[in-house]
């Protein structure tokens, strides 16, 4: 082949290879200056709109948050997006975990509530029990104020404005009437109608003549102190409940929005998707945007002790259900003073009200005690002189009934077994305020011991004996390392654009 034609072959060849790998150089360097995965994240994470980040990265951006050298995948749009995106991921996360001690509160509420019914409801049967067995002649005249009763003190536990106190007080008023004419006279069998004169007297001066003795007032005593536990129990679970709502709409300032931007997506305007923050940076960002949370740990402390002590209050000792349980005690032993006392009972009665009873049997007349109006002095004043000796009590004795006061040690669904295991939910939750910072950078938001996202670089966390907890971006125990590139490694995603 002559001179000539060789030196056109090798200029034809070395044109060819020029070109080949410009084309080679062009194709490397679009693929290494691409938004895709940028865009494939935001789509992934429903950001925004996809329009919002441009298809190959821009130089001389004007970014407010996210600013670095060299091209971004990010322009001012984009960094709106991951504001609002970050504050309603951040919030979503608090949500997410403050749903235990919400749902912790509220099922347990109900619970409680549940459990304060069924004990009514079996209290309630229990006395009319008593009632039908013992007292047949009241029990269905009695019915009424004895639904009344129950329903009141339901009232009074599910937060009511119920006194107990007066409850008991007009449960007593109420069958005054009825036991004056069933169990005190019963000769005198239909001659008081409801609603009569007479009837009212009665009802009102029962607590001058204190036909019950002191068993209406204990009665009401521990029904009030047992309810009233059980009741702020349930008021302060509720307040439990609207403190959570409250926290799930916990509001951030201008500067967390910034610093959860770039803790969680200014790494990703530089193509860096798949790098999670460090851990202690995390943990700064998380403390600050939650500074005004972090102050309610010791109230929120405060509330978990008094929660405790409602419930050791409500169900320690099994004290409300003995309260509860001890209601038919009470009035048995209520009724059995009243027909014990009958004669003197009469005799009041009769002056005051102005009945034609009769000469009380077995009492003469001097013996007869002074009569009282609801302006003297109460009778109960004079209840210690009229209390009856062991052996005339023992007359009634065929009148109490085996009332089982102690709630069966098998029921494994008594009150203090559920609060005992109500009281084991609370003590995790006892901290939720104080470690919420770290709760929300836990597992895989944020990394410890490997290359994270420092808020301005890529850094590489190393382990010297110890971990080390310090500030970011570079602290002891981290160094800074350079953004694998699609250049530098086949991992891929990783690279810095």
């Amino acid at each position: 082949m002559s001179r000539g034609g060789s030196s056109r072959l090798n200029s034809r060849s070395a044109v060819w290879s020029v070109t080949v790998a410009v084309f080679l150089m062009s194709v490397i360097d679009a693929d290494a200056y691409s938004c895709h995965e940028v865009r494939t994240a935001f789509q992934l994470r429903q950001v925004g709109p996809l329009s919002r980040v441009p298809e190959t990265p821009g130089t001389d951006v004007d970014l407010l948050i996210c600013k670095h050298k060299g091209p971004s995948c990010c322009t001012r749009k984009t960094e709106q997006s991951y504001q609002v995106a970050v504050k309603r991921e951040t919030l979503q996360n608090v949500q997410s975990y403050s749903y235990e001690p919400k749902h912790l509160f509220s099922t347990h509420a109900n619970a409680f509530q549940e459990m304060f019914r069924s004990l009514l409801s079996f209290s309630q049967g229990h006395l009319s029990s008593l009632l039908e067995d013992t007292y047949l002649s009241l029990f269905h005249h009695a019915r009424p104020h004895v639904h009344q009763l129950f329903s009141s003190l339901s009232q009074y536990l599910h937060g009511a404005n119920v006194s107990v106190e007066t409850t008991v007080q007009r449960f007593f008023n109420s069958i005054f009437p009825l036991v004056y004419e069933k169990l005190i006279n019963p000769d005198m069998e239909g001659s008081l109608m409801e609603g009569s004169e007479i009837s009212d007297c009665l009802r009102t001066i029962r607590q001058d003549v204190n036909p019950f003795g002191y068993h209406p007032a204990l009665m009401a005593e521990e029904l009030a102190g047992a309810l009233g536990a059980g009741r702020q129990l349930g008021l302060a679970l509720k307040e439990g409940v609207e403190a959570m709502n409250a926290t799930e709409h916990a509001s951030f300032t201008k500067d967390c929005e910034k610093n959860l931007v770039k803790m969680m997506y200014c790494s990703h305007c530089r193509g860096l998707t798949l790098f999670k923050p460090c851990l202690g940076y995390c943990l700064n960002v998380m403390r600050g945007c939650l500074a005004s949370l972090s102050e309610l740990d010791q109230p929120w402390r405060q509330y978990i002790n008094l929660l405790e002590q409602l419930t050791h209050a409500a169900a320690g000792k099994h004290s409300l259900e003995l309260a509860l349980l001890g209601v038919t005690g009470h009035i048995n032993e209520a009724l059995l003073y009243a027909q014990l006392h009958g004669p003197l009972i009469t005799a009041t009665v009769d002056k005051v009200c102005g009945l034609s009873t009769g000469e009380p049997k077995g009492m003469q007349p001097s013996t007869s005690p002074e009569v009282t109006t609801p302006s003297m002095t109460s009778a109960s004043s004079a209840a210690p002189t009229q209390f009856p000796s062991d052996q005339e009590l023992q007359q009634f004795a065929h009148l109490r009934g085996p009332f089982p006061l102690k709630p069966s040690k098998n029921n494994k669904h008594n009150l203090k077994t559920f609060s005992r295991e109500f009281l084991l939910h609370l003590k995790p939750i006892k901290s939720f305020f104080m470690i919420l910072p770290n709760t929300l950078c836990r597992g895989d938001a944020a990394v410890e011991d490997s290359t994270c996202w420092s808020g301005q670089d890529v850094v590489e966390r190393l382990l010297q004996g110890h971990r080390v907890a310090g500030a970011y971006p570079v602290s002891v125990g981290e160094r800074q390392t350079t953004p694998r590139t699609h250049c530098q490694s086949s991992a891929g995603p990783h690279r810095d654009i």
